[in-house]
């Protein structure tokens, strides 16, 4: 996830003629999150985990992303190609993927066209220096540099016939031993800055710097932490290196997996597997700026804000890992399918969590806007704990509640039958319509005490409409 944006304070609710049964931040249909044989709540099963382990384990730093999107996800892919003759879109300039339910409909066809987004790339190192004493410094990019240390690295290099290799058993390293330390570093009143860290390699003799050069290693050089995912000490949690945003890719597939079941006749679904988003979302305003989805959903990693260090007074939406998937609202979200979202999590009992942002999603919600193409947009995601280190960690029943949102989206969409005109631009909220709502006691208690909200919510809207009538 390309973080951290700014965002924006939580506000009184205002009394919009849609009113909404998140009570908060969480719906209350959840309620239901603890009924079993739901698959959010049942253990994501061994053959599922270990294709989710193999899509985080593809080594694959911003700009090398084809050991992910081809090397693991398309092979898949092209099982659902050959049954239902879908088509696979690739591209020049990177090694995004794009799974098309319809790849020959004309650039004119009036049919919703839904195109779902996660990210291959992680976040990457770079050999930036190689000293005399045999020290590789590198660049440490969106890590924070206390994270890295002690930590294995593998170091992703070229042979003479230009062929990558892999440089197994480095360590990150700074200060060497505590001895070396200086008092302001023992106390820990001094941290650790990015052009401190190098990778130690454990060589010795003359020429160290040298030996390295003849060995291959040279500037640019990709480094990536080296830890598959593993269960967690929790039930139905698992930890490790790059679940950002390899979840994102294992949660889009498996969207495409379900939609397979029963392909959509009235929507055309998009898979995007995007490149480049931990610099600036490059490569998904290229995949959407290509294809021109109608709509645009991003499902990427969130922050569990209830369990981070030191951030309570800032007042985060009170998101929290193993509570369900979020839906972000403000940036430049789209209320029409924000809405959607909810009514499906609602209707099926999946928990979920809103979060707010200012001006920016920090996803690949952005890619319509950056593209500069008309598309309405959503993100989604799953709070994780940890990001940006080699212990990130997350709840598969979050990720799995996302992944049976975005299938029940399509679904949805499917039974409208709308085209993009007619669920999109005729559907803009009108706030200059909205009815002043007067909130009574015993309205207050009701809604409270009420197992089924969103009943009240119908009845409120009726209610709302004759008033409207008169």
């Amino acid at each position: 996830m390309n973080f951290f944006n700014k965002k924006i304070n939580d506000s009184s609710p205002h009394p919009f003629v849609k009113m909404r049964s998140f009570q908060r931040h969480t719906l209350r249909s959840c309620q239901t999150r603890h009924v079993s044989n739901l698959p959010w709540n049942e253990p994501l099963p061994p053959k599922k985990f270990d294709e989710m382990r193999r899509i985080l384990a593809a080594p694959s730093p911003v700009g090398l992303e084809a050991a992910m999107s081809e090397g693991i996800i398309a092979p898949v892919w092209q099982k659902l190609v050959d049954k239902h003759g879908w088509g696979i879109h690739r591209f020049k300039g990177n090694a995004s993927i794009v799974l098309d339910t319809h790849p020959n409909a004309p650039d004119d066809d009036e049919m919703l066209s839904v195109m779902f987004i996660g990210h291959s790339d992680k976040i990457r190192m770079h050999v930036r220096d190689i000293a005399p004493d045999g020290k590789v410094y590198i660049e440490t990019d969106s890590f924070l540099p206390l994270t890295l240390l002690g930590n294995q690295v593998n170091i992703f290099s070229r042979d003479e016939d230009r062929k990558y290799r892999i440089l197994k058993g480095g360590t990150v390293e700074a200060l060497g031993a505590i001895h070396f330390a200086e008092a302001a570093h023992r106390s820990g009143n001094r941290g650790v800055k990015p052009e401190d860290i190098y990778v130690e390699l454990q060589l010795h003799g003359e020429q160290r710097k040298q030996q390295l050069e003849a060995m291959g290693v040279r500037v640019g050089d990709s480094i990536l932490l080296d830890r598959k995912i593993e269960p967690g000490f929790a039930p139905n949690t698992f930890s490790g290196a790059y679940l950002d945003n390899g979840l994102g890719c294992f949660a889009t597939s498996e969207v495409a997996a379900l939609v397979s079941e029963n392909p959509p006749k009235n929507v055309r679904c998009m898979f995007a597997i995007a490149s480049h988003e931990e610099i600036g979302r490059f490569g998904s305003r290229v995949v959407a700026g290509q294809m021109k989805p109608d709509i645009i959903v991003a499902v990427d990693v969130n922050h569990d804000y209830k369990s981070a260090p030191n951030v309570g007074s800032k007042r985060f939406a009170k998101l929290a890992m193993g509570e369900g998937f979020t839906i972000t609202q403000g940036s430049v979200t789209s209320s029409v399918i924000n809405d959607m979202l909810e009514e499906v999590a609602q209707d099926k009992g999946i928990p979920c969590q809103l979060d707010v942002r200012g001006r920016d999603t920090g996803t690949d919600g952005m890619a319509g806007f950056l593209a500069s193409i008309d598309a309405a947009s959503a993100s989604i995601g799953f709070p994780i704990r940890n990001m940006h280190t080699i212990s990130e960690c997350g709840h598969t029943g979050d990720v799995l509640a996302a992944i049976h949102a975005m299938h029940g989206l399509v679904e949805k969409l499917e039974t409208k039958g709308l085209n993009a005109k007619e669920l999109l631009t005729d559907s803009h909220p009108r706030l200059d319509l909205a009815v002043e709502r007067v909130w009574e006691t015993e309205d207050i208690s009701r809604l409270m005490n009420s197992t089924k909200p969103h009943e009240q919510i119908n009845e409120m809207k009726e209610q709302i409409a004759e008033l409207k009538n008169k």
